[in-house]
């Protein structure tokens, strides 16, 4: 009888180990907006404060302009890394170039 009553509590709890495995929040494009825009913000290199960041369906798309190329390349590596991006399309352009050029 134990033992039955044992290996019962022991499906049940593997049994609820799992459905609440599976029962992780939802990534919006809101919380992934949040992330990249920290990031950005926070970055000694990027100093991205200043950038426009737009998500729709996982695709983050960065604007605005910096003093130089690293930074640009920085800010596509950093939003690359957050979780639920799935594409990043950077529109950043360098302060001092004129389009066409």
């Amino acid at each position: 009888m134990i033992y039955k009553a044992f290996i019962s509590l022991l499906v049940l709890f593997a049994f609820a180990t799992v459905c609440l495995a599976k029962d992780k929040p939802p990534i919006t494009d809101d919380s992934i907006y949040d992330q990249v825009r920290l990031r950005l913000a926070n970055d000694q290199v990027v100093k991205g404060g200043g950038l426009q960041v737009d998500v729709k369906q996982g695709v983050v798309t960065i604007k605005g302009e910096v003093e130089k190329e690293n930074q640009k390349e920085r800010a596509t590596k950093l939003a690359k890394k957050v979780k639920g991006v799935k594409e990043v399309v950077n529109n950043i352009t360098l302060r001092g170039q004129t389009a066409g050029r």
